[in-house]
């Protein structure tokens, strides 16, 4: 069965090309809004779910990953800031402090209809920070398409003090560890697949 990732993100691209099978990639068209009373977790495993469903219909015949995070910081979510200000801002609120990124999974058999699902969750403590080393990572870095600003793949590991999760590759968007999991569960061993 072919391969989907329902995402554009580059982040999750390169990730998924650590497994080395093929993959085709699609953009999702899915509206990112939290429900109301919604959990950062129920957020994030609905969105990934949506987004594996919308690529079905183009590819009747595969297994998608759709893939959501979401940042709880307190009882705020915080998302991807999409500027400066607005990262200068979420890492000014951020600095000092933990908080818990929710990164959801979800592969969809399109053949099947069958859907597995997954949070995997990473507390991140990040380092007390002054306004000159927030405004020195935002010039280097620019993080505006990562929810909370922090690009631990990159010079953001600099703001972090600790991190705790089951798999060092959620926070950077897609969960190899769980993901290659459920694609054995679909007849797919990423250890010996090769290509026919």
């Amino acid at each position: 069965m072919k391969l989907v990732l329902a995402s554009t993100s580059r982040y999750r691209r390169e990730l998924l090309s650590r497994l080395h099978i093929p993959f085709d990639v699609l953009s999702p068209d899915v509206d990112e809004t939290p429900l109301p009373d919604e959990t950062p977790s129920a957020t994030a495993l609905r969105l990934s779910v949506l987004k594996a469903q919308a690529a079905a219909s183009a590819h009747p015949d595969a297994l998608i990953i759709g893939s959501d995070q979401v940042l709880m910081l307190d009882s705020e979510q915080l998302g991807k800031p999409g500027n400066y200000e607005n990262a200068f801002a979420q890492l000014k609120k951020m600095q000092g402090r933990a908080m818990v990124f929710h990164t959801a999974l979800s592969l969809l058999n399109s053949r099947t209809g069958h859907v597995q699902t997954r949070d995997v969750p990473t507390v991140v403590h990040i380092r007390p920070l002054s306004e000159a080393q927030i405004e020195a990572y935002l010039k280097k870095e620019q993080p505006w398409d990562c929810a909370g600003s922090a690009k631990s793949e990159s010079l953001g590991i600099a703001l972090m003090t600790r991190m705790d999760s089951p798999d060092p590759t959620a926070l950077i968007g897609l969960p190899l560890m769980a993901l290659t999991g459920m694609l054995a569960s679909e007849g797919i061993d990423v250890l010996t697949w090769r290509a026919d």
